[in-house]
Formats: C-alpha cells, sequence, structure tokens
C-alpha cells in the first residue's frame, strides 16, 4: 500500500491548491479549477482566495473572468452552498449536486406558498408557482438582468409575500421573486451577475443563465447521467484534495452514504496508508510522490475552499478548530505555514490586517506571514471586510477587542 504521510499531505496541498509561490496559477479561472470550485457564499471570500493562489492580482482580474469574459460562473451546489467554478465544470456540479439541490428547494417553496395561502389547494399552489415561474422567466428575458427587486415590480405574483417558515413566530415574509430566483438558479435556469453597489456586495443583478452559457445546464434526464457526473466530480475532487476518505466526501458533496458507496465502488480508488492508522483514497493514476514545495506562507478568507474541503481536518487544523471555526462549523479566515493552519487573521477598526499566531512558528514563518498580509493589502486598497454569511470566531471577536 503507497504510504502518503501527514507531510506529503501538506505538501500537495501547497501544489494543488496553488498556495506555495513556485504553484501560484496565471490567473482567477487556474486557481478555481484547481480546488473544482471556489466557496462563494461571502462573495469577498472569491476574491480574496484568487489573490492568495496568484500573483499581483486585482478586483478587475476577478470581475473580468466572472462578468466580461464569463470565464466563471457562480452556482447553488454542493451542501446548498454558492460556488464559483469554470464553464466546464459547472454542467457536472449541476447533474451531481445542484439538481437534487434543487429540487429539496422546490419542495421547500411549495410549503411556504402553502402556508402564504396562495391558493386552496396543493394543486392550486402548485399551479400558482408555475404561473410565477413562468412570469420571472418571461420578465427576466425581457429585461436582460435585472435585481430581485427590480423583477417582483413586473408582476404582481412576483410581488406576491411568501410566508418563510422558521419555526417561530412570527414568521419572516419575502417577496415572491426572491424565492423564486432562488429555485431559478438551483435549477440552472438564471445566474447571478454583478452584483448591485461594490465587489463586496451580495444583492446581485439576475440574468437567464443561456445568455452566459449557450445550451444551459441541461438537468440530468435519466439516472446514468447523474451517476456518471457523480463519479467526474469526485474524479476531479480526489485530484484536487486526495489522498482524502469516504466520509471526506460524503461531506464535501453533501452526498448520502449509499451515494458515495456507489460512486467509490464504481471509480474504484486506490487504498493508500495515511500514515496516522487511517486510511485514504487516491486516484489509480495519482500515485506519484510529490516533493515538498519551498517554505510558504498564506492569509486564506473566511469559508476558503482548501480548510472547507475536508471534513477530518486534524492533519492541517491541529487543535486550532475552536478558535477559528463559528458555531456553525464554518471556518474564518486562517493562516498557514507550509501547509497547516498557524493562526487567523482580521481586520482593524481602519482596515488595516492584523495577525494572529496560535503557537510558537518562529521568525522565518512570521515574516513570511507579515510579507503575505502586505501583499492581500494591495487589492484590499483599505477596504474592510466583515462576515455577512458566518458568524464571528473567538479569534476575530478577539482581535475586534484589542483593535
Amino acid at each position: 500500500m503507497r504510504r502518503i504521510d501527514v507531510a506529503e499531505r501538506r505538501a500537495r496541498l501547497g501544489v494543488r491548491h496553488r498556495l506555495a509561490p513556485a504553484a501560484r496559477a496565471d490567473g482567477p479561472v487556474e486557481a478555481a479549477r484547481s480546488l473544482v470550485a471556489l466557496h462563494s457564499t461571502d462573495p469577498a471570500s472569491v476574491y480574496v482566495a484568487v489573490w492568495a493562489r496568484t500573483t499581483g492580482g486585482t478586483v478587475a482580474d476577478v470581475e473580468r473572468a466572472l462578468y466580461e469574459d464569463r470565464s466563471l460562473i457562480r452556482l447553488l451546489a454542493m451542501r446548498r452552498t454558492v460556488f464559483v467554478t469554470t464553464p466546464d465544470t459547472a454542467p457536472v456540479m449541476q447533474a451531481a449536486c445542484s439538481d437534487a439541490v434543487a429540487a429539496r428547494e422546490r419542495r421547500k417553496l411549495l410549503g411556504f406558498l402553502a402556508a402564504s395561502k396562495v391558493a386552496d389547494d396543493e394543486q392550486g399552489v402548485r399551479d400558482w408557482l408555475a404561473a410565477a415561474e413562468e412570469a420571472a422567466v418571461r420578465a427576466l428575458a425581457a429585461r436582460g438582468e435585472c435585481t430581485a427587486s427590480e423583477l417582483a415590480g413586473d408582476d404582481p405574483l412576483l410581488s406576491t409575500p411568501v410566508t418563510i417558515v422558521a419555526g417561530k413566530e412570527p414568521y419572516p415574509t419575502q417577496k415572491a421573486a426572491s424565492r423564486l430566483l432562488l429555485l431559478l438558479a438551483a435549477e440552472g435556469r438564471v445566474v447571478r451577475g454583478r452584483p448591485r453597489g461594490t465587489w463586496t456586495s451580495h444583492q446581485y443583478r439576475w440574468a437567464p443563465l443561456t445568455d452566459w452559457l449557450p445550451g444551459g445546464l441541461a438537468p440530468s434526464s435519466t439516472p446514468a447521467d447523474t451517476h456518471r457526473a457523480e463519479e467526474e466530480l469526485t474524479r476531479r475532487w480526489l485530484s484536487a484534495f486526495g489522498p482524502a476518505t469516504a466520509d471526506d466526501l460524503q461531506w464535501w458533496t453533501g452526498w448520502t452514504k449509499t451515494q458515495v458507496k456507489r460512486v467509490l465502488a464504481t471509480l474504484k480508488p486506490v487504498e493508500v496508508d495515511l500514515g496516522d492508522g487511517g486510511t485514504g483514497l487516491l486516484l489509480p493514476d495519482d500515485l506519484e510522490e510529490t516533493a515538498p514545495p519551498e517554505p510558504w506562507a498564506a492569509l486564506l478568507p473566511g469559508l476558503d475552499s482548501t480548510p472547507m474541503g475536508w471534513h477530518e481536518r486534524a492533519w492541517f487544523l491541529g487543535e486550532h478548530g475552536p478558535r477559528l471555526f463559528d458555531r456553525a462549523g464554518n471556518i474564518g479566515p486562517s493562516l498557514w505555514w507550509n501547509g497547516r493552519i498557524v493562526g487567523g487573521w482580521a481586520q482593524d477598526t481602519d482596515g488595516t490586517i492584523v495577525c494572529r499566531f496560535l503557537e510558537d512558528v518562529g521568525t522565518d514563518a512570521e515574516a513570511a506571514v507579515r510579507a503575505e498580509a502586505d501583499r492581500l493589502a494591495v487589492p484590499l486598497g483599505g477596504v474592510r471586510l466583515s462576515p455577512r454569511t458566518r458568524g464571528r470566531t473567538w479569534l476575530e471577536e478577539e482581535i475586534a477587542g484589542r483593535a
């Protein structure tokens, strides 16, 4: 059995995730492709994730790829999370994960509409939703691109208040347009475009997906289509994150154990000794040894795809989890040294990057981290980032208390 110990796993991470200087990507597209997809629930995380993996990147570089060249695209996929990926990967993610997410979102919306009493019976609710969908698609096609609030003004159906059943009283409400756009996005029919406001905003404009990708993202028509997409997604994930375990794959994709077992039985990855008593999985053609890169440091954003790519994180996280993750299991901004997390970072009230080490890493590591902080400060340009889709971590609160 091939042995890949912690040191080699960290070396693979530095090279394949484009964090070691010699392995940095040429631009945003290559950075995203190297990790399958970049987390985008927090819009700003995409930019910081790209800058960590490229040299001399700017806001304009990322915006050009997302909104002008359209060589990157946002979609709702694994674990109902928004990701940024390449047009060739998007159909794979859609068939392997997004279609199932969309089916759950449709059932959820039907429940919300029933609670909102848009019709008297179940069939009436379904008919109402079908009519509202048609109105939304028609209005969006006519506009070409617009925000949810603008779309809501185009048809009375789209401005209908929808009760969000959140398990507590009083229930919040949203206009139907907002909920419909989320559903249509999950189904691969609309896409999030340039946000209203700055690059850190999450108030997106929306557009028909076919305006961005000719042919769109056709949903899987048969179970066989879904299975092939699941296998291809697993292959891409193992290329970026392997060696990894079946539990890692299940967590990352949000699949059931049955799905994972079926995919692995077909894909037939090789078992490798992880050197800590565990067994990992690797593609059969990916057994070549990875030489350690030159020492490297990185400042990664909250919700970055690297630390969120595995369920079992002890080999790079150590004992630092309680200080760097929020209560929902989302990681905040992290400091890396040679393939492991050694601390976290945040900004003070002036936007200055403040780094906090959680262990003694030595003067070389401290100097390298400071250099990375200075490098990140250039594209940030004084913009102050704040968590919007996750809670503050203990370390962020600690830094804020001293700022």
